[in-house]
């Protein structure tokens, strides 16, 4: 199943309190179990302005689907097409598929 990013324009976002995030975890878990979709989110970046979620899913409907429910911003998905870490230089061309 695909892999995405998901950019989320949030003004203040690296100052969300504990309870900010407990609250936006369990918002999105209620959405994914609502859309009873093969949808995982997997974890999220938060920066100052921006949160980046990287969820597995079928397609970018469904991501659209889920912020529209949730009410969380999903102002760019992008499908991940490769992955390159630190041990890409020792692996093979047959193992570097994301």
């Amino acid at each position: 199943m695909p892999k995405f990013i998901i950019e989320r324009d949030v003004t203040g976002a690296g100052n969300m309190t504990r309870s900010d995030k407990q609250n936006a975890a369990k918002t999105s878990n209620a959405v994914i179990e609502e859309l009873d979709a093969q949808m995982y989110w997997v974890h999220s970046y938060i920066t100052a302005d921006k949160i980046y979620c990287v969820y597995i899913a079928p397609n970018k409907e469904i991501i659209r689907k889920h912020s529209e429910l949730s009410g969380f911003p999903a102002d760019r998905i992008e499908e991940v097409t490769a992955l390159v870490d630190p041990t890409t230089e020792d692996r093979n061309e047959s193992q570097q598929a994301a």
